[in-house]
Formats: C-alpha cells, sequence, structure tokens
C-alpha cells in the first residue's frame, strides 16, 4: 500500500472539526477507498485550549498556518480560515509554492483570487480542490468541470444560501417576521451573530461567480454580479406570492443572453410548480441548462457535516492521485467575461407600493406603466380573501398597498417607471421590485 497521505488543517471551526472527526471515524473506509492511509499530522487555530470535540494530541499544533503550509511533514493543505485576504490567502499561496495541494472551502478567496491561485497551482502542477466551496453537500462543482464537457451551458441557477432559504422558509410556514427568521436562524447556528454576508446576498454571490467560471469557461468576474439581499421581504410579499402562485426565494442565476452573460443573485418569486420551489429550510439546489440536458441537484447547504463531507471528497481524490485544472481548463484558455449589465434583463415583475388612498393613483400609476411601455398582467388593490394576506396588511391604515405583476419587460423600463411614479408623490417609501422568473 501507498504511502500515508499526511494532512495539515488549518482552521478549526465546525467544518475543520469534523473533517479531523470524519477521517478519524472513516479510517479504514477512506483508506479502502483512495488506496492509502489518510493521516492528519497537523493543524492551526487561533485557540489552542478550545474544546473541539475532537482528540488533538497527537497533531502537531502550529499557531500560524503559514508555517503549517510550509511544514515537511505536511503534505496536503485543507484551508478552512476563511476569508479573502489575509491568513487565508497566504496560507494557500504557500502550500502551492511549496508544491503541496490543497483542498478549500474559501469561496470569497476563489471569487477574488480564485484565477491567480489555479494559475499557479497549474505551474506547480499540484491540485486545488474547492468542492465544499458552493453548495455544501451537493457535487456541483465536479459535475460541471468532469461531468458536462461535451454539454453547452446556456443557463446555471440555485438556491445558494442556506441561511436566506431557511429564513424564507420559516417566514412562510410560521409567518414570522423578516427579524423573527433571522433570530431562529441565530439562535440554531444557520446564522452569524453578523448576518450581512448571508443575507445581504454576498455569499450567494461569491458562489455563483464561481459556478459561471465552470459553466461558461470563463474568468471569474465578482463585481459583473448584481446584488439583492432579502432584508426588504416581508409577511405581505410572501402571502401575495402564494396567493399568486409563486414562492420567494433567494436566487444566483447565471446566463447567456444576446447582451453576454448575465450574473444576479436577488430575491425570486418561482412558480410553484417549479423544482426550485420545492427547496425549503436550510437545504441548497443547483440547476443546469444545456444543449444535453436539464439537471437538478439538491442537498444540504449548511452545517458542518454537508461541507466537511465536500472537503473530505476532495482530500480522497488528491490521495488517489487525481489531478484536475481547476476550472476545468487552463487558466490562460478561460475568456474574458462579457458582461450584460442588470438594466438589459427581461422578465416579468412583482411591484408592491404603498399608495395614497385616493381616487385615481391606480389609474396614474398605470399610465407611467403604459409611458414604459410596460404591459401589466394584473393590479391588486383589494383585502383578498386569503386570511394570511388580510393579516399581513391589518395594520397599514394610511396607505394602502397596491400590487403590479407585469409581463416581460425589461429593468430598465420598470426602473424609469418607478422613478416617474416616485416623482408623482403617490406612493410612501421605495417600491418592492421582486423579478419573476420563468420555470426552468
Amino acid at each position: 500500500m501507498a504511502a500515508a497521505l499526511k494532512v495539515g488543517v488549518a482552521g478549526l471551526g465546525t467544518v475543520g472539526a469534523s473533517v479531523i472527526k470524519i477521517l478519524d471515524e472513516r479510517r479504514d473506509a477512506l483508506t479502502a477507498s483512495s488506496g492509502r492511509p489518510i493521516q492528519v499530522t497537523a493543524v492551526s487555530a487561533r485557540e489552542r485550549g478550545k474544546d473541539r470535540g475532537v482528540d488533538l494530541n497527537n497533531i502537531k499544533w502550529h499557531d500560524d498556518p503559514l508555517t503549517l503550509a510550509a511544514d515537511a511533514n505536511v503534505d496536503l493543505v485543507v484551508e478552512l480560515i476563511g476569508g479573502a485576504e489575509g491568513k487565508a490567502r497566504a496560507t494557500v499561496e504557500t502550500a502551492l509554492k511549496n508544491g503541496k495541494p490543497v483542498v478549500t472551502a474559501n469561496k470569497a478567496l476563489l471569487a477574488a483570487h480564485g484565477l491567480a491561485l489555479a494559475a499557479l497551482a497549474e505551474e506547480k502542477n499540484v491540485s486545488l480542490a474547492f468542492e465544499a466551496a458552493v453548495a455544501g453537500g451537493i457535487p456541483i462543482i465536479k459535475t460541471l468541470r468532469e461531468a458536462l464537457p461535451g454539454s453547452r451551458l446556456d443557463r446555471v441557477s440555485g438556491i445558494l444560501n442556506g441561511t436566506c432559504n431557511f429564513i424564507l422558509t420559516r417566514m412562510e410556514e410560521d409567518g414570522l417576521s423578516f427579524g423573527e427568521a433571522l433570530a431562529l436562524a441565530q439562535k440554531l447556528g444557520y446564522a452569524e451573530a453578523d448576518p450581512t454576508f448571508d443575507i445581504g446576498g454576498f455569499d450567494a454571490a461569491h458562489k455563483l461567480a464561481i459556478l459561471t467560471s465552470l459553466a461558461f469557461g470563463t474568468q471569474i468576474d465578482a463585481d459583473a454580479i448584481y446584488v439583492e439581499g432579502i432584508q426588504s421581504i416581508s409577511p405581505l410579499d410572501l402571502a401575495t406570492a402564494e396567493e399568486l402562485g409563486y414562492r420567494i426565494k433567494l436566487l444566483g442565476v447565471a446566463t447567456r443572453t444576446e447582451a453576454g452573460i448575465e450574473q444576479r443573485v436577488h430575491p425570486t418569486m418561482v412558480p410553484k410548480s417549479a423544482p426550485l420551489a420545492q427547496v425549503m429550510g436550510v437545504t441548497n439546489a443547483v440547476q443546469i441548462s444545456g444543449s444535453a440536458s436539464d439537471i437538478t441537484l439538491v442537498g444540504p447547504g449548511a452545517g458542518g457535516a454537508a461541507t466537511a463531507s465536500a472537503v473530505i471528497a476532495d482530500i480522497v481524490d488528491v490521495a488517489r492521485g487525481a489531478s484536475r485544472l481547476p476550472f476545468g481548463v487552463p487558466v490562460k484558455e478561460l475568456q474574458k467575461l462579457e458582461r450584460a449589465a442588470i438594466q438589459t434583463h427581461k422578465g416579468g415583475y412583482y411591484i408592491r407600493l404603498d399608495v395614497v388612498d385616493r381616487p385615481g393613483t391606480a389609474a396614474a400609476i398605470a399610465t407611467r406603466m403604459a409611458e414604459q411601455e410596460i404591459s401589466l398582467e394584473s393590479i391588486l388593490q383589494r383585502k383578498p380573501r386569503d386570511k394570511k394576506l388580510a393579516e399581513a396588511i391589518e395594520n397599514k391604515t394610511q396607505t394602502v398597498p397596491l400590487v403590479l405583476i407585469t409581463h416581460a419587460t425589461s429593468e430598465s423600463a420598470v426602473r424609469k417607471a418607478l422613478d416617474d411614479v416616485l416623482a408623482d408623490g403617490h406612493i410612501h417609501g421605495s417600491p418592492q421590485v421582486i423579478r419573476i422568473e420563468k420555470e426552468h
């Protein structure tokens, strides 16, 4: 049998501890699968004495992850520090420069520096593996990089953040406010004390940048992604969506258009019959559409065990001697991404306005829409039969919620019409705009 693969783990949070635990508990099975033992020989973290629920007594401790990355007794570095800069970036660079393969779950690092790191890995002829960086336990990286080489992909989309999906699920099913659902997510460990990165859509955007590169053979361009979070979603929006036959999800979408590659992350009205609408709680899902087929992959998107499982899959690949180009093709062959601005997006829209309750207001707003050649499918200004929706608007006394559903139109037309409506003084507060996705 081949010599043991000596692994150094930098970062001992929930995922890092789970990796060590699983490698220990499944030692024999992983040895049989990879053809050689896999042994954790070194670790690094900020707090040496913290109880992490794993035995570290026979494992070398490094206070500095850079010394771990250069340790001669480490063959493979697992980076689980997090963040796009600082120790995380330096640890990966040090490992690669020393000719050591790297496994990472760090989507922020990859979104910011993935191409440079991949080029370094190619130069040193070692692996840079990152299955755990996107969609937790779903093998989406392997699928895009290895399973679909003969298919021309036109679209990749999905629910890429388990925290947001959990919050929206609890708001819909339990009638919680956004704040109440967020507090529950934090209590259960699904959301950080500072949840901005998740609820603001930035986590999903980093993941989408990686998926876009793999799906379309383009350079990573995270700055090209239009990002909206879920902070403005209200019980009223969710109840109205339900009445109209939709469910609201935070989606990441990358698609080919005549204007280029469109990348966007935002709350979306998804038909209840669509596969993505059925994905609830912390579960993630990714949909791939191409010339050969349409595929939907669903799996756990949050939690240490799911992410650790993806990390270990990459470790086993390295142990087997599998070495693949990080982005499927050499970095120099990745094409510069041709950006499609969000203003060129075309589709249906849900628009909720808090309008001044006086005669002629709805007609004036409809006129502004018509001036931008926006065709309205429906206008809702009523106290509905649905009890949940009625309760959601019960406390609105000075204004009345007016909901517009448009036929397919452009983002620029919607924004111009709403600017004119605001200038007319017909509404209070900011319009709520949610894009509507057709079933894919």
